[in-house]
């Protein structure tokens, strides 16, 4: 069959540019930019949110006819893009003066029918095998129009660039559509030139490979009790006053190979920022006051607070961290000050109205005035869309990063907090800090439109999928929920977020009931006030038997479908709780029972298993079967993959699947399970037992 070179569109020709390109420009192409998504009439795009080192550009151009360009300004620090097509796959090419860089530009919605991935590489030459004819497509080096693209029906071949062998870390990226719409986006790491084969090969800057372990300090180790500092207020029950956790206390527990063992490959410290030294807030049943032991009330944003311990013992936690391969992310509260602030007390007019018009006072209105509202009296909401608050505060979230050597953020209350915010921070970080790879998180609850309008290169890398999260909860605690709604929700945020998005996949976090004590029974997951319940009682399991092994299915869910595994302090073994604060226990290191010391040993399993895989890291992701009880998907990589088979009921259950015609097995093994799994391949067909609330991980 002919080969045929295909370009952008049918009217394109595409062409890099040859010259020697700028420092400018090098730190331009150094990480892959977010594709641009259109849709048809016009939509209007911030430069920053692409390039966010470049306020503006020379100039914005793209060969490709179905796409027209308007600047809405000299600098083309906002432009236009029209186009009449529904469906497309194109690119548009940034210019500063004789140099360019590209964005690739979607548009249409993502067919799920639809498949292509990776099966091989010969030399230079990598090749692609899609599940229908390819219409179009468009393959990156970095940020940059790989040329040498060809087509021929269902194949795909790109060559890597040669200057790829300078760069230790660089991808491919690959979008294609057919006729129907578009196939999943393609994602490949390479090492000096040459496509990751090989886990071995995977560096602690792959945020891609990362499993997230999120600890809040008080609660986590106490490494020393020189800094210890209760309030010891009669106001204040001991459940919400501080309990000594420290950063010395992760030290210590990176030093003894805690995080290691485990499977991780990132630490999230809660907010470490000076909160107050009396008790705020009021809980009426029991009657309570509380500290600022979780750290989300700053009255310094830039100064530790020393019941966490001193500047040098961060440095050294952080030292201590990537010695033995560990990032470290910040939790970081831009929402709101306390109100004892001295920024407050000195800039009273910074915050947002507390009355609102009709007289009503605008606390916890999430939705209704999401980026007004106040969390509470005391922690009065900053107006950050106006830039004379933005500016200093945005410097004060690059104290931590400028003086200290964090990997990155979580950011806090997202949802909360206008997009000019997130571009203003992320602007300042890339342009100022330029050597260093840092990742960033955020904390947004609601539709995956609203999520994902943070999602950019330009604003925040990833965000906690709670949608994700709830929808598997619901559908393994309540039995009226089918597994089917969790493969429409992965699909969901593939189709959003990218095929190699990486979205945090949590088994819970502090502001939620312990998942444990949801799954055994003993906390009802509707119609109770979850955080009541843990002060009038004491939470357990309830059905030991099946909320554990409803737990390690949550933990089987997260390590396998795209995204990043994130485990909750103490869900590695499983601790039942209800909501803030039951679930803010200090963390056990021993004495676990029968069932936690199963529990540690199953996540330790899956952690692994899943930083052994590229299938799980970096596969391509495909549902191949789903009803009411079972959920099986495969991920493929360079003609490696992995098939997992999830059951939710208390059934264990026989599955047949058909395989893809590119997969060549002449057997398969149970690569990792629960007891009683089964799989065997014939003839294209994969059978599969599936054990009663259990998980299979079947490989070639």
């Amino acid at each position: 069959m002919k080969l045929q070179r295909l370009f952008i569109c049918a009217l394109a020709t595409l062409a890099l540019v040859g010259c020697k390109q700028s420092a400018e420009f090098a730190v331009g192409n150094q990480s892959p930019v977010v594709p641009l998504i259109v849709s048809k009439g016009t939509t209007s795009h911030f430069m920053t949110d692409y390039y966010p080192q470049w306020v503006g550009a020379s100039n914005v151009t793209t060969d490709d006819a179905r796409l027209e360009l308007k600047a809405a300004d000299e600098k083309w620090e906002q432009f236009d893009i029209t186009t009449e097509c529904d469906a497309l796959v194109s690119s548009i090419d940034v210019w500063h003066g004789d140099e360019k860089l590209s964005v690739v530009v979607l548009g249409g919605k993502r067919n799920t029918d639809l498949y292509m991935t990776s099966t091989k590489v010969d030399g230079t030459t990598v090749t692609l095998v899609a599940t229908q004819p390819v219409k179009e497509v468009v393959a990156m080096w970095q940020n940059e129009v790989v040329r040498d693209t060809d087509v021929n029906d269902k194949t795909i071949t790109v060559e890597i660039p040669a200057k790829a062998k300078d760069y230790q870390r660089s991808y491919i990226r690959v979008f294609a559509a057919a006729d129907n719409g578009r196939f999943n986006d393609v994602l490949l790491p390479l090492e000096y030139g040459k496509v990751v084969r090989d886990t071995k090969n995977i560096r602690r800057k792959d945020f891609h490979s990362q499993v997230l372990y999120s600890l809040m300090i008080d609660r986590f180790n106490n490494g020393t009790t020189d800094n210890d500092w209760k309030l010891n207020s009669p106001e204040v029950l001991d459940k919400v006053d501080y309990q000594g956790g420290d950063l010395l206390g992760i030290t210590k527990k990176i030093e003894e190979g805690f995080f290691t063992d485990l499977g991780i490959t990132t630490i999230w410290i809660s907010p470490i920022t000076q909160n107050p030294y009396d008790a705020w807030g009021q809980n009426e049943d029991p009657k309570t006051k509380f500290s600022g032991y979780h750290g989300y009330w700053p009255i310094y944003s830039t100064v530790v607070d020393k019941r966490f311990g001193s500047d040098e013992e961060l440095r050294q936690m952080l030292s201590t961290a990537h010695a033995n391969e560990h990032n470290v992310i910040l939790d970081y509260v831009a929402n709101h000050l306390h109100i004892n602030s001295p920024v407050l007390k000195a800039h009273p007019d910074w915050t947002t109205q507390l009355e609102l018009p009709d007289g009503r006072k605008n606390i916890a209105m999430w939705d209704e005035h999401r980026l007004t509202t106040w969390f509470d009296e005391h922690i009065p909401t900053l107006d950050l869309e106006r830039e004379e608050v933005c500016d200093p505060m945005t410097d004060s979230a690059l104290h931590w990063v400028r003086n200290f050597d964090f990997d990155g953020f979580r950011h806090d209350a997202c949802k909360h907090i206008p997009l000019n915010y997130w571009r203003m921070l992320t602007h300042k970080l890339k342009s100022e800090m330029t050597n260093r790879d840092m990742w960033q998180i955020g904390e947004t609850y609601g539709s995956v439109e609203l999520i994902n309008s943070y999602i950019k290169t330009g604003m925040i890398d990833s965000q906690f999928d709670f949608n994700l999260y709830h929808t598997s909860r619901d559908v393994i605690v309540d039995e009226g929920r089918k597994m089917i709604d969790i493969a429409k929700v992965v699909e969901e945020a593939e189709a959003a977020y990218g095929s190699h998005h990486t979205m945090g996949n949590i088994t819970g976090n502090h502001d939620k009931p312990r998942f444990l004590s949801l799954a055994g029974g003993d906390m009802p997951l509707w119609g109770i006030d979850d955080k009541a319940e843990g002060w009038k009682r004491e939470v357990g399991v309830g059905d030991v038997e099946k909320g554990y092994a409803r737990l390690q299915l949550l933990k089987a869910i997260i390590s396998t479908v795209p995204g990043v595994p994130c485990v909750y302090q103490g869900d590695e073994y499983g601790t039942p709780g209800a909501n803030d604060p039951d679930n803010r226990d200090m963390m056990e290191f021993d004495g676990y029972n029968d069932n936690q010391l199963k529990e540690l040993a199953a996540t330790k399993a899956l952690f692994r298993y899943r930083r052994e895989s590229m299938p799980l890291m970096y596969g391509d992701y495909r549902t191949l079967y789903a009803d009411d009880d079972v959920y099986v998907f495969l991920r493929h990589y360079m003609g490696e993959w992995v098939v997992v088979a999830l059951n939710v009921r208390a059934e264990a259950r026989e599955v047949e699947v058909a395989m893809p015609e590119f997969i060549a097995a002449d057997g398969v093994k149970v690569a990792l399970s629960n007891e009683g799994a089964e799989a065997k391949l014939a003839e294209g067909k994969l059978s599969i037992n599936v054990p009663k609330y259990g998980y299979v991980i079947i490989a070639q």
